[in-house]
């Protein structure tokens, strides 16, 4: 009989408090815990669009002076090709001017393909 009543009394008391309270009793109050981050102005999308493009102007500054470089070089060589051709005759071409036309035919084909990779 005395368990019957005690029982219905538990019974009593859990219809009486509404469920969110015992679970409001359960629940440890939450605290905010810092990122070890710090936080961003920017979307993750913007800052690697402005790293592309400041890779890709760095890229083409690179470009820029290696087609500089290249160009000065084939002035060169191209004078260079051109007093070699001046001191042969017409019975004679020395392998000197075909290695100087070699080298003069790839680095302006190496120039034309710089070039072109910036567009």
């Amino acid at each position: 009989m005395f368990n019957m009543r005690v029982c219905m009394l538990f019974a009593g008391l859990l219809f009486a408090f509404p469920s969110g309270f015992t679970k409001q009793m359960d629940q440890q109050p939450q605290i905010p815990t810092p990122s070890p981050f710090p936080p961003t102005t920017a979307a993750p999308d913007e800052d690697r669009l402005r790293i592309e493009k400041d890779m890709a102007k760095k890229a083409n500054l690179a470009r820029q002076r290696d087609i500089q470089r290249d160009t000065e070089q084939l002035l060169k060589l191209a004078t260079e090709l051109k007093n070699a051709v001046d001191k042969s005759n017409e019975n004679m071409l020395s392998l000197d001017v075909i290695r100087k036309a070699d080298e003069v035919e790839k680095l302006a084909h190496s120039v034309k393909e710089k070039m072109r990779a910036g567009y």
